[in-house]
């Protein structure tokens, strides 16, 4: 039965919707729980007051989050069989024991010593409450590792084979989990959650020492979220340009629309910019650089031929100027991250970044970067990865449940959009309030003695 082409657009859609908003919370918890590690770690070895105060001020900020992202993925579970019933028949032998591992290993182990953060200060020995904390760091690390195991499958599938009736049967899953495009993926993903996380952590600080309250944790703050960040982003761009090779030996179809190459050439240009034109197949208000620059970008040599768009089967072509666009989106704004990296921890390091309001101000702003240059990034992955929901194997028309009609998804649709709108509004204004409260002053006391009572003051303005 062929299913309904507005239901499957419909559920795209839906679908796009849903990992969208859920992505936020991942790409911010994962950087936020090794944070957390490192001011436990400080704290514990120090005994300065502001590591803990920012410890309790973080962790509060991660549990919302936490939750948060929690309710937005079990949703998209449901998705899998309501909307996506043949994907998950026909791939179920390897993308079902992927996620089941997700979910009993890494999203246990992860909600496991949450609790113990939360609830445990008081009655567990300092270094066990630290082991807790880089435990809840390697379960979110863990579970970004099986959701990109499962995706880099379906990007670039391996080990494995077609049975007589279209199933996927796992044949080597040593291909299927370590194989190097799980490596630079999983890296590339890992990185840019630790640099999301640094500028939200910097982007607090300043936006602190701009009100002119807690400035020691403020000073904190900035310095370490610039000066992780000033290392993180270099690391980042050479792990995206390795994301790109894989693309170029695997995808020619998605590397063709990034780079908005229509024909064939050797050595090829680059397009910085322009805006393609799928109906006439050229760009208009292109601009280039000249051969043999992208292929030096993409293959890493002067004499390599690079495929065009045109030498793209139609019906195999992806999205060109969603493609084309948000590709560009992510790298401008990484080397925009890059810029205020180097330049925030340059200050901060040297003269004194605090007295300067003019740099402060663009530091503050930065907070949604990384959210962004993530969905951007994601957006080129998954759009360019069409018309395949398993790229070379199983289109997406073909996965989608065969019997979905157009006004369920309608329906689901409008009630996911409106929950998720009702849980995103209510958990950003908490989350803004807890950040625009501070860090407050917590009351030490001897690890494992009675739970001391916080005094309500949200001051704490030395260390």
């Amino acid at each position: 039965m062929t299913p309904d082409l507005t239901a499957v657009l419909l559920s795209r859609i839906q679908f796009a919707f849903t990992v969208s908003f859920h992505i936020i919370f991942p790409a911010f918890t994962i950087g936020l729980a090794a944070w957390l590690c490192v001011l436990e770690g400080l704290s514990q070895k120090t005994g300065l007051p502001v590591y803990r105060r920012l410890f309790e001020f973080w962790l509060k900020i991660f549990g919302v989050a936490f939750g948060l992202g929690v309710v937005s993925g079990i949703v998209m579970a449901f998705q899998f069989g309501s909307n996506w019933s043949e994907l998950s028949r026909r791939s179920g032998p390897i993308q079902g024991p992927l996620l089941a591992y997700e979910s009993f290993t890494a999203f246990a182990m992860e909600a496991s010593f949450f609790g113990v953060l939360m609830f445990g200060r008081h009655r567990v020995p300092p270094l066990m409450y630290l082991g807790s904390a880089i435990m809840v760091a390697l379960g979110t690390n863990l579970s970004s590792f099986w959701i990109l195991v499962n995706n880099s499958w379906m990007q670039v599938p391996t080990g494995f084979t077609i049975t007589a009736d279209g199933i996927f049967v796992p044949t080597d899953w040593r291909s299927i989990i370590l194989n190097n495009v799980v490596f630079v993926r999983v890296s590339h993903m890992i990185l840019a959650a630790y640099v999301t996380t640094s500028f939200c952590v910097a982007a607090t600080g300043a936006w602190h020492l701009l009100r002119g309250m807690h400035k020691a944790e403020a000073r904190v703050m900035l310095r370490m979220g610039l000066g992780l960040a000033a290392v993180l982003v270099p690391i980042q761009l050479i792990f995206g340009h390795l994301v790109g090779d894989y693309v170029v030996k695997h995808q020619p179809s998605k590397i063709a629309a990034i780079e908005g190459r229509w024909h064939d050439e050797q050595p090829a240009g680059e397009v910085l910019f322009a805006w393609p034109d799928e109906t006439t197949e050229t760009n208009r208000f292109e601009i280039r650089l000249p051969a043999p620059i992208g292929s030096l970008i993409d293959s890493s040599s002067l004499t390599s031929k690079e495929i065009g768009i045109k030498s793209i089967p139609l019906e195999d072509r992806p999205p060109i100027a969603i493609t084309f666009f948000a590709f560009r989106i992510m790298v401008g704004i990484g080397m925009l991250m890059l810029v205020l990296a180097w330049a925030g921890a340059f200050f901060a390091w040297t003269s004194g970044l605090e007295d300067r309001r003019r740099m402060l101000w663009p530091i503050f702003l930065s907070f949604p970067l990384g959210f962004l240059a993530t969905l951007t990034g994601w957006i080129t992955a998954e759009v360019g990865r069409q018309p395949w929901t398993i790229f070379g194997h199983l289109r997406t028309t073909e996965a989608a449940t065969p019997t979905l009609q157009s006004a369920e998804v309608v329906i689901s649709l409008l009630v996911f959009c409106s929950v998720y709108a009702l849980i995103f509004v209510f958990g950003t204004i908490y989350i803004y309030r807890l950040l625009r409260a501070g860090p407050g002053a917590v009351a030490l006391s001897p690890i494992g003695s009675p739970n001391p009572k916080r005094p309500m003051s949200v001051r704490g303005d030395t260390a």
